[in-house]
């Protein structure tokens, strides 16, 4: 958790307090309520961010619920259902439809819901700022859902030369590489069995990793040297992938990257530097 702020307390749940929610199966492994339940009590805003563990078959439902609730502003969404969610939102950013998927809900001041997706945005500042530039490089995404959907859009909006996702749901792979194809024509692949040899970066963007007794989501071994292993997993933060890619002299990125740099994102996406609507 973020550690406490000198001189800031955590704000008072009172009949005023705003409402903001994260759905995901499981939830245990989000961080958000540690990085924005602390940003609202820094700003002195009356808010609070809270998660909740809903199951596939009743999402629909829970978030129809939820959004009916006067005093709720806004959504995150995380595995896996991001793609639902963007069939739920009223109207959703350019980059959200790229992707097919949302990570963020706002209510807007005419009671409508308005999708985005930061998960590409965030990945991609974490990877340059580690010094890692997706520009002309040959990038692997494993996994076409949610996450991999944003990521994907994302670093072929950054640059990137070549970029192949791959997923075992064939028709989740199709419409994904036939959305990318739109954007940016030529530079997006999707494959089964991907030649790991030739990339420059590999991504796991599937949940392989969240628990001990998971696969890794590709053999390290056959990488070349210096691919750079990017792991989206936020716990462990020390993925089975991640340690085996250390091992062989890979460099790697932490998943805690993508989301610690969608923190100003969600800061201006949620307006909550602006005064509070009446």
């Amino acid at each position: 958790m973020e550690p406490a702020v000198p001189g800031v307390s955590a704000p008072q749940i009172s009949g005023s307090t705003r409402l903001y929610a994260v759905l995901g199966a499981p939830v245990e492994q989000v961080r958000a309520p540690s990085l924005l339940n602390p940003l609202f009590a820094r700003l002195g805003i009356d808010a609070v961010l809270f998660p909740v563990h809903v199951d596939p078959d009743a999402f629909a439902g829970v978030v129809h619920g939820l959004t009916r609730m006067k005093n709720l502003d806004g959504l995150l969404v995380t595995i896996p259902h991001k793609a639902a969610a963007l069939r739920l939102a009223d109207e959703v950013s350019p980059a959200a439809a790229a992707a097919g998927a949302v990570n963020a809900l706002r209510r807007e001041p005419d009671g409508r819901w308005r999708g985005e997706n930061f998960d590409g945005t965030g990945f991609v500042r974490g990877l340059t700022g580690a010094g890692h530039l997706p520009e002309g490089k040959r990038i692997v995404v494993m996994g076409a859902g949610g996450a991999g959907s944003a990521i994907a859009a994302a670093l072929l909006a950054a640059g990137a030369a070549q970029l192949t996702v791959c997923d075992p749901d064939a028709a989740k792979l199709r419409d994904l590489v036939a959305r990318l194809e739109e954007h940016w024509p030529g530079r997006a692949t999707g494959e089964a069995d991907p030649a790991l040899g030739n990339a420059d970066i590999m991504v796991n963007a599937t949940p392989l990793g969240m628990r001990a007794d998971d696969p890794q989501p590709f053999p390290v071994r056959a990488l070349a040297p210096r691919c750079v292993v990017a792991d989206v997993i936020m716990k462990p933060s020390e993925t089975a992938l991640l340690k085996a890619a250390a091992a062989h002299g890979h460099p790697i990125l932490h998943g805690a990257h993508m989301l610690d740099h969608q923190l100003d994102l969600y800061r201006t996406f949620f307006r909550l530097d602006e005064p509070p609507r009446r």
